[in-house]
């Protein structure tokens, strides 16, 4: 047992020394203690002075800069100002401590830890993904470590020994790390530079708001096209192997996603010719509302009740579509009235032009007209004609306020509403049979008169 022990304990006592006579060599030493109180002294002054320069900064970056980007760049500084002063004056004393002749590896590993530090800092600042924030920054410290302890070298290598082949391309482990690496750096650019390239255009008031979301659209897709093949690129794969792949790919995304790629196309559609867009107010397939969005795949509808229609765009390509808003704002509205026959029609038609006078939503120009329509059974059918330029504020309300309007004034001026009439005419010659049902009135005896003819009256024949 003794003997087998023994190769494994003097290894352990061959590790031992050689730990005991590193830390007597580069740790146990004055020289290092120096480079630790140089590190301690250079973090106390760094504190000090960020402590009294932070808060002007934010006070400059709330006051004076306006610049949305001026402003973030400001943040990035008031968030790792610290740590890059406490670097700069580390690697004064590291550069101190070359002249005497003596490697200042703890202020150069302390730096690097700090410039470690800081690049986390940025990420946790730029990505909104929490969980992918907390991976890249453990990568980030597992190789800043690596470097330090001097076995970067031998992981990169072991990793690019470990290898496999598909057809004339040969990947590494190695190189799908640099690839998932490089993938999320270049999405989270892509993702920062959207963002700032869509708040842009939103800025831009000569541009309508179809035509805002179509070109913020094509730049996320652009820039994540451009992401996902620079990652592709990155990790060795011939971008010029997948055209056949890709085209089968489309071929097959055609037939099966026919019906969701001809909504995106008529949604590119709507955008590009601007036939319906956010504001308009419109009728479609028995819907009436306001345009409240206009997206890839779907347009959304809001009525005035609050419901929110989602219908897909190639209807709107494909059916009817009645704009109201489309070249102009002014609609017409055509409000039916019935007088009576015996009402005097040439004032029901002055009183019902009166009626609209003074109502806010009724346009002035043109002038609101009541025009004779035609002859009815039981009216004379009247029509009044007004303008409005806020459709989107509702139809039926107006018409309710005005037609409440020319009730008022149609009973201060006589004029009648009419009501369904019919004359019965009795020919010379027939007879109607009456039958009086008596009921219980008269218990035990005939409850049923006899019928009686009653002839019309020769006179008026």
């Amino acid at each position: 047992m003794e003997e087998q022990l023994s190769p494994v304990m003097a290894k352990i006592s061959e590790i031992l020394l050689f730990l005991e006579k590193w830390l007597q060599t580069n740790v146990l030493t004055w020289r290092t203690a120096a480079q630790w109180l140089c590190a301690l002294g250079a973090l106390l002054i760094a504190l000090a002075v960020w402590r009294v320069i932070r808060p002007r900064l934010e006070r400059w970056r709330y006051v004076h800069v306006r610049n949305p980007l001026g402003r973030g760049a400001l943040y990035v500084v008031i968030q790792t100002g610290g740590l890059v002063l406490f670097i700069l004056l580390a690697q004064m004393a590291a550069g101190a401590f070359e002249l005497l002749e003596y490697r200042p590896w703890v202020l150069d590993a302390l730096s690097q830890l700090t410039v470690a530090g800081i690049a986390i800092r940025l990420l946790a600042l730029t990505m909104p993904n929490k969980g992918l924030a907390r991976s890249t920054s453990t990568v980030v410290w597992v190789f800043v470590g690596l470097h330090i302890l001097g076995l970067l070298t031998p992981f990169t290598t072991f990793l690019q020994n470990l290898s496999f082949s598909m057809g004339d391309t040969r990947f590494t482990a190695l190189g799908a790390l640099k690839g998932l690496i490089l993938a999320v750096i270049f999405l989270q650019a892509a993702v920062m530079l959207s963002r700032f390239a869509v708040s842009r255009i939103g800025n831009m008031r000569d541009v309508s708001p179809s035509v805002q979301v179509l070109l913020g659209k094509t730049v996320k897709v652009a820039l994540f096209t451009i992401a996902i093949l620079m990652a592709m690129s990155s990790v060795g794969i011939d971008l010029t192997s997948l055209a056949i792949f890709s085209s089968a790919l489309g071929v097959g995304i055609g037939f099966g996603l026919q019906t969701i790629i001809s909504n995106y196309v008529a949604g590119i559609i709507l955008l590009m010719d601007r036939s319906i867009k956010p504001g308009d107010t419109i009728e479609v397939g028995g819907v009436f509302g306001v345009v409240s969005g206009v997206y890839g795949r779907f347009s959304s509808v809001k009525t005035r009740d609050g419901k929110e229609y989602l219908i897909p765009n190639e209807h709107f390509v494909t059916n009817e579509v009645i704009n109201w808003t489309y070249s102009d704002t002014n609609i017409r509205l055509k409000i039916p009235v019935g007088v009576a026959y015996e009402s005097d029609v040439n004032k029901a038609l002055r009183l019902m032009e009166e009626a609209p006078k003074g109502m806010k939503r009724i346009l002035t120009s043109p002038e609101p007209r009541a025009m004779l329509i035609e002859f009815g059974d039981s009216s004379v059918n009247l029509e009044l004609r007004a303008w409005i330029a806020d459709t989107n504020d509702g139809v039926t309300n107006i018409k309710s306020d005005v037609l409440k309007r020319i009730w008022d004034l149609f009973h201060e001026n006589g004029i009648a509403f009419p009501f369904p009439q019919r004359d019965v005419l009795l020919k010379p010659g027939s007879a109607l049979a009456v039958t009086v049902d008596r009921g219980d009135a008269q218990k035990g005896g005939d409850t049923h008169d006899e019928p009686a003819d009653i002839a019309p009256d020769e006179s008026k024949g």
